[in-house]
């Protein structure tokens, strides 16, 4: 799958697919809202009912070292929010 990229799973995360059924993804750039519910669908076996999306533009860092300051900056990212319908849930452990 192109489309999506890894899951997002962290506590607030968690809290949020056991309070409202609701999933996050980092999913590719280029992709849009009717491509993510397609690849969900497929990749999952579930009923997707809504998918949010936000684009993350990549921070710029710098640190020092023992050469000198070093810049550069992180990772531009899509991350989308997919809403399941009814009953439907996903378990991203069963394969490990």
């Amino acid at each position: 799958m192109g489309i999506i990229i890894k899951p997002i799973v962290t506590e607030k995360m968690t809290a949020e697919t056991e309070k409202n059924n609701r999933y996050g993804f980092i999913v590719d750039r280029k992709a849009n809202k009717i491509q993510i519910k397609a690849a969900v669908e497929q990749f999952y076996n579930v009923t997707v009912k809504d998918v949010n999306t936000m684009n993350y533009h990549g921070k710029r860092k710098s640190r020092y070292s023992k050469s000198g300051m070093l810049r550069g900056r992180m990772n531009h990212y899509k991350k989308a929010y997919v809403t399941l319908a009814g009953d439907d849930k996903i378990d991203f452990y069963a394969n490990i």
